[in-house]
């Protein structure tokens, strides 16, 4: 058996077509912390005598999920996002369904996590000439030490992403059986003291994609989608697992070396221009009292800063976790973006998982013999030609 491609109706979960005759542009793309692609062609004729009964044809944007099999498994799912033509032939673009929050506003209850609670007190407005005595006692009594206000609940990271798919999928025609990992991040929303709570709050229009891409940062936390048969092979299963204080391990078991299994190496870059030590992030707010977090690191390098801006927030945490993550982006050092490999011993296709920090021994010219670890982000799995194109950052970066 090769790859075959499956059609399914996105909200029904009805299965339009067992083998479409989908001419990909490349193996599926799947991605860590992010949706991932799958684009290619298919003949317009196809598609104009596979007319549905609901109204819609089979490829429909935003209608239709497009599955990749190989072997009797599920190597990549997504919906259909976008249709055009190129020649005489559609073309078919495809992203995996964490694409769906994406800006989509968020209208579900709001969420003020280690926020203060106002308590009524007694002796309020009893000290109205500030004396630091109750008005009209005598003899004149001390004004008690007013008690320590209340904190509202402090939400697990995870616990917000799984809220915003649930609001997500409550409305009708969005109900896509969609299922996350039930353990907790570890990371808990807003300071402990109440002054400095985490918002979500429908009036501030919050996009839900970015929301929860926004909190797996600072919970330094991944996600990986994935799909899947059920038992009887009736029904694909969707489901996203969370990695808590990220995903992946250290593979000091597979090797990944130059003239063995890399067969090339994306041209590899530094940061020329990009460079940055001092990065700022200005959030909600005008004027002097605009919140601003700085994230600095000097090494032996000259000073330049960066001003970004997050103005959906104000949170000062939030703020850190986008400065540090910029930071990261405009300080890494000598990077191999991409690798091809084949199949081989060392390395034996699908033996990594995406998040996988592994070792690179590579030669660049001008630099020399070099041996690098480097993160797995994105793969693309090619098993009938025995090829995979791994994505990749510097295992110390975590933006």
């Amino acid at each position: 058996m090769g790859w075959r491609y499956i059609a399914m109706r996105t909200v029904s979960g009805d299965f339009l077509d067992w083998d479409v005759p989908f001419v990909p542009d490349g193996p599926p793309k799947r991605e860590l912390s992010g949706p991932g692609q799958m684009q290619g062609k298919i003949d317009p004729e196809y598609l104009r005598l596979m007319a549905k009964p609901d109204g819609l044809p089979v490829m429909a944007e935003w209608g239709t999920s497009l599955f990749a099999e190989y072997d009797g498994r599920i190597r990549w799912g997504g919906m259909v996002t976008n249709l055009g033509f190129e020649g005489q032939a559609m073309k078919v673009t495809c992203a995996g369904y964490t694409a769906y929050p994406s800006e989509i506003p968020y209208l579900g209850s709001g969420i003020r996590s280690g926020a203060k609670i106002p308590q009524k007190w007694k002796y309020d407005g009893k000290d109205k000439n500030n004396d630091g005595y109750i008005d009209g006692t005598k003899p004149k009594q001390k004004m008690p030490k007013r008690p320590p206000d209340k904190i509202s609940t402090r939400w697990d990271a995870f616990d917000v992403v799984r809220h915003i798919w649930a609001h997500l999928q409550s409305f009708d025609m969005a109900k896509l059986g969609v299922t996350l990992d039930g353990h907790d991040s570890g990371y808990k929303l807003g300071a402990a003291n109440g002054e400095d709570p985490w918002e979500l709050l429908w009036w501030n229009n919050p996009d839900c994609g970015q929301t929860i891409n926004s909190v797996m940062q600072l919970a330094k936390a991944d996600y990986l989608e994935r799909h899947y048969w059920d038992g009887t092979k009736e029904k694909i299963r969707h489901h996203i697992d969370f990695g808590t204080r990220r995903l992946g391990k250290t593979r000091s078991d597979l090797r990944f070396a130059q003239g063995e299994n890399i067969i090339e190496i994306a041209t590899p870059h530094n940061q020329g221009d990009m460079f940055a030590s001092d990065v700022y992030v200005l959030g909600k707010g005008t004027g002097a009292k605009t919140p601003r977090a700085r994230v600095v690191n000097y090494d032996k390098r000259v000073r330049r800063a960066r001003m970004i801006t997050r103005k959906d927030t104000a949170n000062m945490s939030t703020l850190t976790e986008a400065g540090k993550a910029e930071h990261a982006r405009h300080t890494q050092q000598l990077t191999i973006p991409a690798i091809a490999i084949r199949h081989h011993y060392n390395a034996p296709l699908g033996s990594w998982n995406l998040g996988d920090r592994i070792l690179l021994q590579v030669e660049v010219p001008w630099v020399g013999e070099l041996a690098i670890w480097h993160r797995v982000v994105s793969e693309e799995i090619d098993p009938a030609a025995g090829t995979a194109v791994l994505r990749l950052t510097r295992s110390n970066y975590y933006g």
